[in-house]
């Protein structure tokens, strides 16, 4: 089996901040306020990349929220483990002789709930007590700690990539939305929050990047389940969705869309 203590430190970005890059900052509830006109993805920086769904609060499943905002909207761990289900072969650790339901959902899922309790601390730091709380959690997965340990990781950092992108987003929407043409003073920042997150993940979705007809339609028909409480229809939302998408395509190399962005 190939799995060591570091195989998935490689390549890392050592919990980098998102717009200094230093390494070892871990900007949990850090925005973009600080950073003048620049769009969202400058915040998010190299942190940026797929991303998952959060829970809780008054908003119910959505694409997606801030830790800063609210402490009860957790990244899903019944959405990350069907994620990884898809992902665990593409990982230098995999063991094809182990099951995944029994033996690497439960390190995904720990990851993915010790980053929701850890808000702001680094890996290093809690490492030591995640190996001594795996034998509590583990329940019938037959890892040790040490083949346990790089799938703990990558849904940690998954996990973390997500709080810090939502609250990027979040912070700087919140500060602009209504100096924006599409704005509507009839509604408030919590009617377009959703439409923010909603355009950040669909674009973290996106293979293509391509704002298109095609895509357009897609997001329409999934806006009743993203928008929660918002009082956007469609029509009101299309742009500021639109505005989030390109403010993350804005930070990918080119223009990744030909849209002459």
């Amino acid at each position: 089996m190939a799995n060591t203590q570091n195989t998935n430190d490689q390549g890392r970005d050592m919990n980098r901040d998102p717009i200094s890059g230093a390494p070892g900052s871990h900007p949990v509830g850090t925005g973009v306020g600080g950073v003048g006109g620049a769009a969202v993805g400058a915040a998010i920086g190299s942190a940026f990349g797929p991303i998952g769904t959060l829970v809780g609060g008054a908003i119910g499943t959505v694409a997606g929220a801030a830790a800063g905002h609210s402490v009860a909207e957790r990244v899903d761990p019944t959405g990350e483990t069907d994620h990884w289900r898809n992902e665990v072969t593409t990982r230098p650790y995999y063991d094809s002789s182990k099951d995944y339901d029994r033996d690497y959902a439960p390190a995904y899922r720990y990851g993915t709930e010790a980053r929701n309790e850890h808000h702001g601390e680094a890996w290093e730091r809690v490492e030591e007590r995640l190996k001594e709380g795996w034998e509590r959690v583990r329940g019938e997965s037959r890892l040790a700690w040490a083949e346990a340990r790089d799938a703990t990781r990558d849904a940690w950092d998954r996990t973390d990539r997500t709080h810090r992108t939502y609250d990027a987003t979040d912070r700087h929407y919140e500060q602009r939305f209504n100096q924006a043409d599409y704005y509507k003073a009839d509604y408030s920042f919590d009617d377009y929050r959703p439409a923010y997150r909603y355009g950040t993940y669909a674009r973290s979705q996106s293979k293509t990047g391509q704002w298109d007809e095609a895509t357009e339609r897609e997001l329409e028909r999934g806006w009743e389940s993203a928008r929660g409480t918002s009082r956007l229809s469609w029509t009101d939302a299309k742009e500021a969705v639109r505005d989030a998408w390109h403010g993350v395509e804005r930070i990918l190399p080119g223009d990744a869309d030909r849209d002459g962005r």
